[in-house]
């Protein structure tokens, strides 16, 4: 069901978005640990699991974008866990911060920004729970090691399917509720800041397959039944 190449390294859960104008002062960042929760099934890095889902990404920071594919009637959710590092041999990673961006998440998205569970997290636990908090404990104001995930729960109706993309980029979203990772001192002086910003798009198509309701279907049944007597006459006219 899940489309394209699997890969097993951390790194490879995203598509590479074109980098290679982008020299290395510009965005220093590793994906240090992922998980996902897909319809209550955990894949996590640091447990050796493949990295679910189709997609590839920088070898070096991490950006790009990667696809689910669901086409089974029924409710369905999947939870994404991302924990970046910036370069953090030179000023470490305890001076970052995270937000929301772009007004509200959709209908039946939640997210979490909080520090990745090291020391007071709980944004792993809830991961592994399917429950965002929809709560950022790494505001501006209050910078530590930051972590952040995207789930989202829906349903697809009979003949329904659906394409859910998350992107992970140096550049923001202009049309999508989405997350950002900051390190305030990542410029060439230690002066600039340096971002991340993670969205993801849920597409569903097809057109459902329609099921007649209670009052339609006995009409259909009492016509059935009638035209049947008819012809049953209409032989015994005949005979």
């Amino acid at each position: 069901m899940l489309i394209g190449m699997i890969r097993a390294f951390a790194l490879a859960c995203v598509f590479a978005f074109s980098l290679s104008s982008v020299s290395a002062s510009v965005l220093q960042s590793n994906l240090n640990d992922w998980a996902f929760n897909i319809d209550g099934e955990v894949s996590e890095f640091f447990a050796g699991d493949l990295l679910p889902g189709s997609g590839d990404l920088d070898s070096e920071t991490g950006m790009g974008v990667l696809g689910f594919e669901f086409d089974s009637a029924g409710t369905h959710s999947l939870t994404a866990f991302l924990d970046f590092d910036f370069a953090s041999n030179r000023n470490t990673f305890f001076n970052e911060y995270g937000a929301t961006n772009n007004g509200e998440p959709a209908s039946g998205q939640t997210w979490q920004i909080d520090e990745p569970g090291f020391v007071f997290g709980s944004i792993y636990d809830n991961v592994l729970a399917g429950a965002l908090n929809n709560a950022n404990t790494v505001p501006e104001s209050a910078p530590e090691d930051v972590s952040f995930a995207l789930a989202w729960d829906f349903e697809l109706l009979s003949g329904e399917s659906a394409l859910l993309s998350l992107f992970t980029s140096e550049l923001a979203p202009q049309d999508s509720f989405y997350l950002s990772h900051t390190d305030p001192q990542m410029g060439s002086a230690f002066d600039e800041s340096q971002s991340i910003y993670f969205w993801g798009d849920l597409d569903i198509t097809g057109a459902p397959v329609s099921v007649p309701e209670p009052s339609s279907l006995l009409l259909l049944m009492a016509g059935l039944a009638l035209l049947t007597l008819v012809r049953r006459r209409a032989g015994e006219l005949l005979s």
